[in-house]
């Protein structure tokens, strides 16, 4: 295998064979071939793409780069759900503890801040002592025990996926399809899953704002899972906004804490549930939505969803405390108020410019070895078509110092506008796509 080559090939658009595929990935999981090779090959493949068959390659070594959960001996469905990143994204947060307090085991395999969107990883290592680095062993042991266990990428799960992520993470390749596709395939896959649920993100702070890319990328994972016994739903949600209002590690984990007690920004709320809603079909636990509904409402109303937190926690080393007292979390030194400058409208709250301000508060990540610090961020309560007034609260920022509290004001500056009218927003759950076909709702 001589690597120049095959990525001189793929940037002359040219098609690279499975077993090419397959040696590279393996070579790259291993050490044998070097970031800088495999960052030109993904700048390639960022311009000219991937054909299903070289898709399908490339999430197969992946599989074959590590082990997988066994997870098939366990006598309940195991499902999982995962999203293409949004900016306050928490839902899984919610649904792993949530969908696992319903009988359903939910082995969830996450990753870290990609781009201008926050990792459930990061979210979830805010809580003091909390482990996702699980064995195999460890994770399989957990969820037998528990039904749930949220896990990372280690060297024995997907490591080439693992190494490819972050790469494309530093590089700008992250919004490309059969990348995405294959990436988050090759997780779920190794977890032994009898079900999946997508949540794609659609809008400005997408990965992919085109609705046609966006459906693209449902079916090509539809057709990945359906190629391994997973059948798969996928349902395309808003992102052209902040989902809830907490946008930051620890900010976003106390919000899906109040979720799971009962609470919670109507928007985020609804968009779990959905998601949920599939979750419980696909698990064969619940056969109509409204009879789903009401598991979930049941399993928040009794404590069964956060005494199942508190048991996740607890079993991967943090500090089970946080359920019933956030306050436990890490907290930013500094706060202030965000406060319309004129009466109006607001127009737009812009999901990218928030999640990159995250970032340049010091809440996420600009090159790979950088550490993120869980308490910055934003809490944003500006609404797209809410009507404000000179002076009134839109957001409060969370910061390490006051020159952080001045940068955050010039970030939300540029990302929330008011105007004298509204301006259309996405519905939150636009579309449900399955192997039949697309339903818009």
């Amino acid at each position: 295998m001589i690597v120049p080559r095959l990525i001189e090939r793929k940037r002359d658009g040219e098609r690279l064979e499975p077993s090419e595929i397959h040696e590279l990935v393996l070579a790259y999981a291993d050490g044998r071939v070097p970031d800088y090779q495999m960052a030109a090959l993904l700048m390639a493949i960022y311009f000219n793409g991937l054909d299903r068959g070289e898709m399908n390659a490339l999430m197969e070594a992946m599989l074959e780069s590590g082990r997988r959960l066994d997870l098939a001996r366990l006598p309940l469905p195991r499902i999982d759900k995962h999203s293409t990143g949004g900016v306050g994204d928490k839902t899984s947060l919610i649904l792993a503890p949530l969908i696992a307090s319903c009988g359903v085991a939910v082995p969830m395999m996450s990753g870290r801040g990609l781009g201008h969107t926050g990792g459930t990883l990061d979210k979830l290592e805010s809580i003091p002592g909390f482990r996702t680095a699980l064995s195999l062993d460890e994770a399989e042991r957990q969820v037998a025990r528990i039904g749930c266990a949220m896990l990372s990428q280690t060297d024995e799960i997907v490591p080439a996926d693992r190494k490819i992520y972050a790469l494309r993470d530093a590089t700008a390749t992250v919004e490309v399809i059969p990348l995405i596709a294959a990436s988050i395939m090759s997780k779920k896959i190794s977890e032994s899953l009898t079900g999946l649920v997508l949540d794609i993100k659609r809008g400005s702070g997408s990965l992919l704002p085109d609705l046609e890319d966006e459906l693209e990328v449902a079916r090509a994972m539809i057709d990945l899972g359906a190629s391994h016994g997973c059948p798969v739903v996928a349902l395309l949600t808003a992102m052209d906004r902040p989902l809830g209002e907490a946008c930051g590690n620890a900010l976003e984990m106390v919000e899906a804490i109040d979720v799971l007690r009962g609470a919670g920004p109507p928007d985020l709320i609804e968009v779990t549930t959905a998601l949920g809603v599939e979750m419980l079909i696909l698990g064969t636990v619940a056969t109509t939505r409204d009879g789903a509904r009401e598991m979930m409402r049941d399993a928040i109303a009794t404590g069964r969803a956060l005494t199942k937190l508190e048991e996740i926690i607890d079993a991967q080393g943090g500090d089970a405390r946080v359920a019933r007292d956030p306050a436990r979390l890490p907290r930013a030194p500094h706060q202030a108020n965000y406060e319309a400058k004129t009466d109006g409208v607001v127009q737009s709250v812009d999901p990218r410019a928030i999640g990159y301000g995250v970032i340049a508060l010091g809440g996420g990540r600009r090159n790979m070895e950088d550490t993120v610090d869980p308490s910055v961020g934003f809490v944003v309560t500006a609404k797209p078509g809410i009507r404000v007034e000179k002076g009134q609260r839109l957001a409060t920022i969370h910061a390490r110092s006051k020159e952080g509290l001045a940068l955050g004001r010039s970030i939300l500056d540029e990302a929330i506008v008011t105007g004298d009218s509204a301006v259309g927003a996405l519905p939150l759950v636009s579309h449900r796509v399955t192997a039949r076909g697309v339903e818009e709702l």
